[in-house]
């Protein structure tokens, strides 16, 4: 599961990192440490000729067949093992593929047995900041698919949307969750992007756990748990906390 991330960085940022151009005016995005479901973000995708630009969607997949947008708050992440078998990936997984800048993610940890207690009565979970150990952004595998509304017209705007692909947990994050994205080397970029692969067996073999020591985490205050906040403060380690835990280190 993937379901918060933080993405600071302006899109001629990203075009330089990912060797991508950035053409269209006026649709940059401002950063947000609390990227949440429904939100747009900002993705590297190659067209027909294999050139690279950066262009924003909506998190969420809406495919095409949806009769809704609202379908999308329900396709925010995909199982990395069922792309080749589930109707709304298959021909996605096949030629449209892209990659979502991130600057770390953020996930929940079962809360201690001593820890406050929830209006349930159950432990409160701590939310926790995950991000490379060097700052590099994190290159995550999507999907893309584009909807229009047909109650709308022919001429209704096309809607482009994006979903993440999600793993087994390596050794760093299984400590929190048993699932996290799948985060693509600068090796495989080229390979996951170009749009003339079919390769499914190729591809599948991309989309695999992270090495144990690419990521590090340390816990951050519940002011995330709310997505009107947005600010870089929510990344600053939690009062009393622990700092970084190199987990995999």
């Amino acid at each position: 599961m993937c379901g918060r991330f933080v993405s600071s960085h302006s899109a001629d940022k990203i075009s330089e990192f990912f060797g991508a151009a950035f053409q269209t005016e006026g649709t940059d995005l401002p950063a947000n440490y609390n990227v949440a479901p429904t939100h747009d973000v900002l993705a590297v995708v190659a067209g027909p000729d294999g050139t690279r630009e950066v262009q924003a969607f909506h998190w969420g997949l809406v495919p095409s067949w949806a009769k809704d947008i609202k379908i999308g708050s329900k396709m925010i992440n995909a199982r990395s093992e069922t792309l080749a078998e589930k109707p709304a990936f298959k021909s996605l997984f096949v030629k449209h593929r892209l990659i979502i800048p991130m600057d770390g993610f953020y996930e929940w940890q079962q809360g201690a047995a001593d820890a406050p207690l929830t209006k349930a009565g159950k432990p409160a979970k701590t939310p926790m900041y995950i991000h490379r150990v060097d700052d590099q952004p994190l290159a995550v595998a999507g999907l893309w698919a584009r909807w229009r509304d047909r109650d709308a017209g022919p001429d209704a705007p096309w809607l482009h949307s994006c979903t993440v692909i999600t793993t087994a947990a390596n050794a760093t994050m299984a400590p929190v969750h048993d699932r996290m994205p799948v985060l693509l080397p600068a090796s495989a970029w080229a390979e996951w992007l170009d749009p003339t692969n079919h390769d499914l067996d190729a591809l599948q073999s991309l989309l695999v756990p992270a090495p144990d020591n690419l990521l590090t985490m340390h816990a951050v205050g519940t002011e995330v748990n709310n997505v009107r906040n947005k600010g870089r403060e929510l990344i600053a380690a939690a009062p009393g906390g622990s700092g970084e835990l190199a987990l995999g280190l």
